[in-house]
């Protein structure tokens, strides 16, 4: 009699659970997103469900006051904005900003004038270069 090596025949369904249902899991839901039907069994909770009358009225809640508008008022700012963002080169300022070459240039000249700006002549590879940065001090 000759025995054949084989795996039991009564454990591979183990091997189908490990190897098909796995990806199925992550296919299945997409498959059901996709035509709408997952919608149905995922609902949003109230944002209020587990907040209650008492702790509201507990704590003394305060409204934040309104912040500024977060863009810059004056082409100053715009400038020193994308400093900030890490912009050094006058090319790379201009094209951030959007400003003609004369507007960044008086610009830029009023930020060194008033001490926002620091400029460093540094010597790149292909030569000079000039490198702006800003200084902190506030406005």
């Amino acid at each position: 009699m000759k025995k054949e090596l084989m795996a039991d025949p009564n454990f591979s369904w183990i091997y189908i659970i490990i190897f098909l249902a796995i990806p199925l899991a992550r296919i299945i839901p997409r498959l059901l997103a996709k035509r709408g039907i997952g919608k149905k069994f995922i609902q949003p909770q109230p944002q209020n469900e587990f907040q209650s009358g008492f702790a509201e009225n507990r704590f003394n809640v305060q409204e934040r006051p309104k912040m500024e508008s977060s863009k810059p008022q004056t082409k100053n700012e715009l400038v020193l904005g994308v400093l900030n963002r890490g912009s050094k080169t006058f090319e790379s300022i201009q094209k951030n900003t959007g400003l003609d070459t004369q507007e960044l240039d008086s610009v830029l000249e009023d930020l060194e004038k008033n001490g926002l700006l620091k400029v460093v002549h540094k010597q790149g590879l292909f030569g000079p270069k000039t490198e702006l940065y800003p200084t902190g001090k506030p406005m």
